[in-house]
């Protein structure tokens, strides 16, 4: 069994979006259990044609040359090609190989009016907003996605909206994004809330960093960095000098464990964003234990396991989690439930079981298994 994901991203050479953690830990996780995997996405300023990332052979392509792209997806050769969000890329892999498999995850399926926040509120520039619209949105993805062989999301609350974005004949299903969760957490002998995410405006870390100011005798730890470096050195000048909030900047959570430290230390986890899908580090989060404290509330995880701060009300929800130690039991039941669904060994299996399902092929832990077991008794 061959797999190639398709995605704008990987999470490497300069580019750190949520598209690409999901597609370098997927890739990763396939290659520890002996799947050949190659992953395909646009270049890179420092990235080679061909390189190797957590075992994921990772093929490249300059932006809008799709007839190398194309010859791509022919080279991989795999029997699954899964797209960690609709693209070009996937209606390319098509064309190149239509009678293999063709799998889609949607982790941020944008309408119209999700575009519309883009272009109000853009991570750099509105040309940035409106190249990504055309790669990502335009008829032939349209296209591809209604002749896919299976269709998921990230989260059960997209499923109709994908539906009617795309005229889907066939129902998504929920397919969770694979989360380590820690054995267990110690927490900050002090209140420490944490933020992860990019600095862009869209994302209005301002919010989180006014925050601090409010609550002086509360740590704050800014984890990210903006993609318009004008917009960070703005927000750097404003709040750098609080006492209380450290600005922490990018960290790169495949080089070190500095990132699952941070959430581990944090009592509670603030999102600030206009606009989320289900955000990577919200479940991260929660499988830190960590209370969720959200302007968004995707599955209702922000509702069942924090506070969701549908009005902005940042300020009387921390006042609310901290009293009375509210958010450790909110944190416990949030775990809990990321274990549950999202851990890693979970949904891996559940990947594998869609890919054999598809293809008829094995893994390779079912091909050189002794007896004659179905996959399913071996699964028990």
């Amino acid at each position: 069994m061959r797999v190639c994901l398709i995605s704008v991203e990987i999470f490497a050479w300069g580019k750190y979006g949520g598209f690409g953690r999901a597609t370098r830990l997927i890739g990763g996780e396939l290659a520890k259990r002996g799947i050949p995997v190659t992953a395909i996405v646009p270049r890179r300023k420092g990235q080679g044609a061909v390189e190797n990332l957590d075992g994921i052979r990772v093929l490249s392509f300059r932006p809008r040359d799709f007839l190398t792209a194309t010859k791509l997806f022919r080279e991989a050769d795999a029997d699954i090609y899964h797209s960690q969000e609709p693209s070009m890329g996937t209606y390319l892999a098509q064309r190149a190989m239509p009678d293999r498999k063709h799998v889609m995850t949607f982790r941020d399926p944008r309408d119209f009016e999700d575009w519309g926040i883009e272009l109000k509120l853009p991570s750099l520039n509105y040309a940035q907003v409106l190249a990504n619209w055309i790669y990502e949105d335009n008829w032939l993805v349209k296209r591809a996605v209604q002749r896919g062989d299976a269709w998921f999301t990230i989260g059960k609350y997209l499923i109709p909206k994908v539906k009617a974005k795309y005229e889907m004949k066939g129902e998504p299903e929920f397919l969770p994004t694979p989360v380590p969760v820690p054995d267990k957490v110690k927490k900050a002998e002090t209140p420490t809330v944490c933020y992860v995410n990019r600095w862009d405006r869209r994302k209005r870390p301002d919010i989180f960093f006014e925050l601090a100011r409010s609550f002086p005798d509360v740590k704050f730890l800014a984890v990210g960095q903006s993609r318009d470096p004008k917009y960070e050195a703005y927000l750097r000048q404003e709040y750098g000098s609080l006492p209380n909030l450290e600005m922490v900047g990018f960290v790169d959570q495949f080089a070190s464990d500095k990132h699952s430290r941070i959430m581990e230390s944090s009592w509670v986890f603030v999102n600030t964003a206009v606009r989320e899908a289900l955000p990577n580090a919200f479940i991260e989060a929660a499988a830190h234990e960590c209370a969720i404290m959200s302007s968004v509330d995707p599955d209702n995880i922000a509702s069942k396991f924090g506070y969701y701060a549908k009005d902005d009300d940042f300020a009387a929800g921390l006042e609310y989690l901290l009293a009375e130690d509210r958010w450790r039991e909110l944190g416990v039941k949030g775990r809990n439930y990321i274990h549950d669904v999202f851990e890693v060994n979970k949904s891996m299996d559940r990947h594998l079981a869609i890919y054999e399902q598809l293809t008829g092929l094995k893994r390779p832990d079912a091909v050189h298994a002794s007896g004659s077991e179905s996959i399913e008794e071996e699964q028990e």
